[in-house]
């Protein structure tokens, strides 16, 4: 089976969206399936029109005339997306067309697919317009928050068969009026072997930050407000009362960074928090093998409450404790008391005491290690997550 997706953008950068990606084109191809991979104008990382890269092939999509400019340069992508897809086509002839987001991406595939008689497949995998309000780049119920609204809507409707990473997306598309057994869940998941148990701390790592004799909480991800890294720094003082070792790692960056450095002097806690900074991805591994206790503070908005992250996926894999807000995304994935922890959200108090209910029965935590990691080879490694999609192309190439 010949499938062709269409993605925003891929490797060789590096972010969440290119590694669901490459997980999925790896795991379909053990499928048996034979990939094809269009990248839109808004890949930038090369000018070629061509390029291989880890044994895939990337078709890219040049830039038009129209690019730089306000809502035109969104015409632009569709219209150079579609011009390529048909040359592909032409080249490829797909049996399937696999647009991921965002809603550009699936707008050209379903002119295309119409016009081919080719069945076309919609991977939603965020509410594009709902974390733009969380970036602050958008108001919700802008005028530009209800056009971006407007075309996933209709993005949607244009497919024949939708995918979500997620039940909350699956529910919100189901309110737009898509019906379930037009809908497949594939979870975001794990890649076992990157992410194993480690046996011990990585000895270069806990010198190289201090950490001999703490007991460490830790963060790895992007910065963003709604992640709730400040209502952590806020709990750490609570906490350090009852376990005076705490340390807290943030490993990564981004755009609350510097006001949560600012939030740290200003608590006093310069001593007790060390910000790694980005690391290389190669090396996220040591890092997450550095952490007692995971900590996924995320504020209750409804970009969290309806879309689920990866990082307590991974930490689960390494064998980690995870605490999380008991938020929508979190919910999905966690069971309190099982194979982790929830707490109120948006509460640094609720947090902190949660934390130190934790910490105090370290009895309980070999058993939600083992939990968290038995839920993500059964449930939620890219191998079971992935292999759902096949008898769905199936179905559509049949018909």
């Amino acid at each position: 089976m010949r499938v062709l997706h269409i993605f925003d953008h891929s490797i060789p950068l590096h972010s969440g969206y290119t590694f669901r990606s490459l997980a999925i084109l790896r795991e379909q191809r053990r499928l048996g399936i034979e990939t094809w991979h269009l990248t839109s104008s808004k890949h930038y990382a090369s000018d070629a029109l061509v390029e291989d890269i880890d044994n895939y092939r990337f078709y890219r999509t040049p830039k038009g005339a129209l690019a730089k400019l306000p809502v035109l340069g969104q015409y632009d992508v569709v219209a150079g997306l579609k011009k390529r897809l048909h040359q592909l086509c032409d080249e490829i002839d797909p049996q399937i067309l696999h647009a991921h987001s965002p809603s550009l991406n699936a707008l050209a595939a379903a002119s295309v697919a119409k016009a081919r008689g080719i069945p076309f497949v919609y991977e939603m995998r965020a509410s594009w317009e709902d974390a733009a309000v969380s970036h602050g780049t958008c108001k919700e119920g802008s005028l530009r928050y209800q056009i971006s609204q407007k075309l996933e809507q209709k993005a949607l409707r244009s497919a024949d068969h939708v995918v979500t990473i997620c039940q909350g997306l699956s529910d919100r598309v189901q309110s737009w009026g898509v019906p379930a057994d037009r809908i497949t869940v594939i979870h975001n998941g794990v890649d076992l072997e990157a992410f194993a148990p480690q046996d011990s701390k990585p000895s270069e790592l806990v010198e190289r930050y201090q950490l001999q004799g703490k007991t460490v909480l830790g963060f790895l991800g992007s910065f963003y407000r709604y992640e709730g890294l400040h209502l952590l720094l806020e709990a750490l003082p609570q906490m350090l009362q009852k376990h005076p070792n705490l340390h807290l790692l943030l490993v990564g960056g981004g755009v609350e960074e510097q006001a949560l450095k600012q939030q740290t002097e200003q608590l006093g806690l310069q001593q007790q928090v060390t910000f790694t900074g980005r690391v290389p991805h190669q090396q996220i591994g040591d890092f997450y093998g550095l952490i007692d206790l995971f900590v996924y503070p995320r504020e209750s908005i409804l970009l969290t409450e309806i879309v689920t992250p990866l990082k307590p996926l991974e930490a689960m894999a390494n064998h980690g404790l995870v605490l999380a807000s008991d938020i929508g995304g979190h919910r999905e994935m966690i069971e309190s008391g099982h194979n982790g922890y929830l707490f109120r959200p948006d509460d640094p108090q609720a947090l902190a005491a949660k934390a130190i209910e934790l910490l105090d029965n370290p009895q309980q935590w070999p058993d939600m290690r083992q939990a968290g990691r038995d839920y993500v080879e059964q449930q939620r490694c890219w191998k079971n997550s992935v292999r759902q999609i096949e008898p769905v192309y199936q179905r559509l190439v049949a018909s």
